[in-house]
Formats: structure tokens, C-alpha cells, sequence
């Protein structure tokens, strides 16, 4: 694994959420309820970017047919169903990073 660096601490706000490529593999990251959660940025149903999702409860919803997975562990909101990947995520010296495989 290898830690890298997604974005300055100041850029993700409070609610808001950043898209992340790395080696092929889309990742969106969020701040929300005063915690960081990484997970796979597209949707299991077609392919929606998640990162562009609507937050709520701890669940981000797909903003084209209102999937929902829960931030923590990428299960599905209604069926408890593991579907997206999750990745460590830290927050140090003013900047945030992910823990993403080589």
C-alpha cells in the first residue's frame, strides 16, 4: 500500500467530496460528520460517480438512480450487502491522503 496525497486539508470541506484516479481505479473521497471516508467512486448499478452523490446519515446516494452506500464499509444502505471497497484515509500536516494499492 502506499499513501497518497489527495488534497490539501482546506480543499474538503465540511459535507463536500473529491474524485480521485489512481491506476485506472476511481475513488471518492468524503468529509462528513467530522470524519474522512474513502470508497470506490462508482456506483454498482451503472456506473454513477459517487463523489458527485448527495450525503446523508452517514450514506452517500448515486446521483443518477439514488443508490446509497454507507461511507464506513461500502455496504449497500438498504440490503447490508457489501459492493464498494473502502480505503484508509488520513489527515496529517495540512494535507489528506489515501491508502491505495501499488
Amino acid at each position: 500500500m502506499v499513501w497518497k496525497r489527495v488534497c490539501a486539508s482546506q480543499e474538503l470541506n465540511e459535507g463536500q467530496s473529491v474524485e480521485v484516479v489512481h491506476n485506472g481505479d476511481v475513488i471518492a473521497v468524503y468529509r462528513h460528520a467530522g470524519m474522512l471516508y474513502a470508497i470506490d467512486g462508482v456506483c454498482m448499478h451503472q456506473g454513477g460517480p459517487l463523489a458527485r452523490g448527495r450525503l446523508v446519515d452517514g450514506t452517500v446516494i448515486c446521483p443518477w438512480h439514488g443508490w446509497q452506500y454507507e461511507l464506513s464499509t461500502g455496504n449497500h444502505a438498504i440490503t447490508c450487502k457489501p459492493m464498494l471497497k473502502t480505503f484508509g484515509i488520513q489527515e496529517a500536516g495540512g494535507t489528506i491522503e489515501v491508502d491505495l494499492p501499488e
